[in-house]
This record gives structure tokens, sequence and C-alpha cells, in this order.
């Protein structure tokens, strides 16, 4: 199938204008000018997308594909108000829901031109959904227990479900991993547990590090909207004293409890962050995953991408906690996290090359799957997404990669291919599985919650 467009931008060269790109057996395998391609490949279906533009699938570093169904019912709130009501109304679905709501999640994250998520699970839920949608990722099983005593149980049974979904999915398109909640969330024994789960099974660590002041401050200090007396009326009994100051960051703190000593750790958010903190995070060789939007909504602050590109770790684009924002909209979080950084920054200008890396190439560094996906180059998977520019303002540009972050969103998405398959062209799905159904149950859902 060969794939033409005004503008290719494979990300890792230079853009290429009037090109096109032959996808066969799922991975790319010839690039060049579109005349040419046609010549050279005349019994190939072609397909013109016109003015627009041909990118790298995006990377969508931190996701909660199983809340997707919530957006609209959570108030907007500031963070600690904000997650209390998420659990509350989180509370109320069942194991249908949280299926139906991942399934929303999903169609979302490929109209927007998303071709691989890392998605965090309580339940398993996205785990098979994913699988179905044709996406490529990682399913993080989510684990915490604040109970000393609690801490066995709960990673025998993450160790079993873990076992159990990776008998679920293909693992050349998906690979299970495991996250520890957040640290206000977890005995600091978890973080030493799941260091060692990942080391031994072999697979991928994410980690909630450094979200919000009042994390930062319950950690350091033993006190803040975190309080330990709130924590008493919503936890049940635990341990007593529940929690002591540390006197550290929260970085330091799940070092200290040796949560970087596994072989591919991500860790998410990271914005109270210091030039220590950075130090230990690229010592250990941590990738980062930003969520600019949903940190900015949130009240809880802005990642100093500047400082983590200028040490050298390896950063992406996530987009958060999926309640609070309007979609999997990656574009629109290349823009926000651009604005907010520039607006912070004043002198450390973070060019649009730059954010559109951090949703593509830099993202699969990350994953370490940069020799797979994330570029658009001869003999990686076919992962693209096409981007509509005739509406942009911009055009004809020299600029392209510009036109893309600074004038288009989800809306404007054409086509997303995952491995060579067409999974979503303008307003419809390909996939192999009916969605109708599971659509008609989240208006359902909604009405439920709302009740």
């Amino acid at each position: 199938m060969l794939l033409s467009a005004k503008y290719i931008i494979p990300v890792t060269s230079e853009p290429l204008a009037d090109s096109a790109v032959l996808v066969r057996d799922g991975k790319i395998h010839d690039i060049g000018d579109a005349d040419k391609m046609r010549t050279r490949w005349p019994d190939e279906e072609l397909r013109d997308f016109g003015t627009a533009a041909i990118i790298p699938g995006l990377i969508d570093l931190h996701t909660h594909m199983e809340n997707s169904v919530l957006r609209g019912i959570v108030p907007d709130q500031p963070y600690i108000s904000w997650i209390q009501s998420v659990r509350a109304a989180g509370a109320k679905l069942d194991v249908h829901d949280w299926h139906s709501s991942a399934v929303l999640g999903s169609l979302e994250a490929l109209s927007a031109g998303v071709t691989c998520v890392c998605d965090m699970s309580n339940t398993g839920a996205s785990c098979a959904v994913i699988s179905k949608m044709g996406l490529r990722g990682i399913v993080y099983r989510e684990v915490g227990a604040m109970d000393k005593r609690r801490v066995y149980d709960t990673m025998r049974m993450a160790r079993n479900d873990i076992v159990r979904w990776q008998e679920l999915v293909d693992p050349d398109r998906i690979r299970i991993g495991i996250a520890p909640r957040e640290t206000y969330d977890c005995h600091p024994a978890i973080f030493s547990e799941a260091s060692k789960v990942a080391r031994e099974e072999n697979i991928p660590l994410s980690l909630y590090v450094a979200e919000s002041r009042e994390e930062y401050e319950f950690i350091r200090y033993g006190s803040s909207a975190l309080s330990v007396a709130s924590m008493a009326d919503k936890r049940g009994f635990v341990e007593v004293p529940p929690w002591l100051p540390t006197g550290v960051s929260p970085v330091q703190y799940v070092l200290n409890w040796n949560a970087f000593e596994a072989d591919n750790v991500m860790a998410s958010h990271c914005v109270h962050v210091d030039s220590e903190d950075i130090r230990i995070l690229q010592e250990y060789d941590v990738g980062i995953a930003v969520c600019p939007r949903c940190d900015a909504q949130l009240s809880m602050g802005v990642a100093p991408v500047p400082e983590f590109l200028r040490s050298g770790l390896r950063v992406g684009l996530g987009t958060g906690y999926s309640v609070n924002s309007n979609a999997s909209d990656i574009i629109k979080e290349m823009r926000v996290g651009m604005l907010l950084n520039r607006a912070v920054n004043p002198g450390r200008f973070i060019a649009t090359s730059t954010m559109l890396r951090l949703a593509t190439i830099d993202a699969a560094r990350v994953l370490k799957l940069d020799d797979k996906i994330g570029s658009i180059e001869i003999g990686k998977l076919a992962d693209l997404a096409v981007v509509d520019l005739s509406d942009s303002r911009q055009v004809p540009t020299d600029d392209p990669a510009a036109a893309v972050i600074n004038s288009c969103s989800a809306a404007d998405v054409l086509m997303t291919m995952v491995g060579g398959d067409i999974r979503y062209e303008k307003n419809q799905w390909h996939l192999d599985v009916g969605v109708a159904r599971d659509i008609a149950r989240v208006i359902e859902i909604r009405a439920k919650l709302r009740q």
C-alpha cells in the first residue's frame, strides 16, 4: 500500500514534501518522491491524503482508559478533592462497566492518531480491550496497600494477574507491567516488592512520582491535605502510626525502597523535583512520562522538561488521568506542554520539533522500543497517522511539524495505522470487534453515575 500526502514528517530526519510511504507486511518498505514511488510500485494500492502530513503513530506514555467513562461526571476540582471524587465514582462501577469504559478510551486513542499506549489498570479490562482494538503498548497492573500485613497478599494477587493477562495478549504488540499506586497510597515495601517482581519476571515498571505539592509535603513532612487523620477515616485500619515524615523528596523516598532497581523503569508526572532528584533519575536511567494538560488542569504544576532534556533523560508525553482531560489528544498535549514550558521557563525555548519527538521517537526511547516504532524509517513497523492540514492557516509551510502542533487537534486525524493495518479512518473504525453495544452501555453507565 502506498500512502502519499503533501508532507511526510519522519521525525528523525527532515520533512519531505509531495512524498509517499510504501507499507508492506506491516513494515515501512520504502519512502520517496510520490511520482517516483508510483512509477516504482505501479501495482500498489494508492491512498492519497492530499494536503496532509503523514507522521509516526503517536505514543501515549501514561493513561487510564478504564476511567474514560467518568469524564464529565467528576467535578472540576483541585487534585486532592478530585482524586477522592474519582475513587467514589469508580466504586459504583462493575467489571462490565470498566470494559465498556476501556473501549471508549481505545476508540478515542485511535481516532487521535495514537498507536501505542501505556495504560494503568486495576481490573484487566483494558488489557483485553487494547488487544482486540489492535493497539500496541504496555498494560501496567496497578498495585497498592497501606497496611504492611497486606503487602504479601497484594503482591501475590498482582503476580497471578500478570501471568493471566499475559495469556490474553499478543506479546509482539502488548506487554504486561507492574505499577505501584501513588506514594501516599502504598506501604513503602510495595515499591521494593514491585521492583523485585519486575526484575524476576522481566517486565516494565511504572511509578507515580512527585505529582502534586500535597504528595511532596506528605512524603517529606508527614502532613498536607493528605493528612493522617483523613487517611484513618477513609482507609480503615492500618498499622499505627500509618505515616511518619521521611524528610526526603518523593524521588529519594522511592529510591530508598529500591524502586529504581528494575531494568525498565518509567516515572510519571515528576512535577515537584529538584536538581538532586533529576541526577538520581538520570543515574538510574529512569524514563519520564510528563502529562502537561493533566498536571495543569489539576493545579499540580509544570514538570521541568527543559531540565530533563538537558540532563539526557529519556522523556515522552502522556495524557495522564483520562477523567480530567477532554480526550486522548496527544496533539493538544504537545501544544499545551510546549506553551506551558515556554511560559514558565523564559529563555529556555522548546521548539515544536522537540515536542513532536516527545510524542514519537523520544517516547519510544522511554519504552526502549525506538528500534521498532517512533519514526518513519525503512524497516520500522508501519505505525502511522495522517493529520489533515487543509484547514490550517499555516499551509503551505516550510515547517509542517509546527503546523501540526500549533494548528491541529485529534479532530484533524484522517487515518491511524498500527503494524500496517488501518484501524481508523475519518469517523469510522476498522476493527474485528463490534463496539456499538459498549458505546450504548457508556451512555447507560453515565446515567447511573449521575443518579
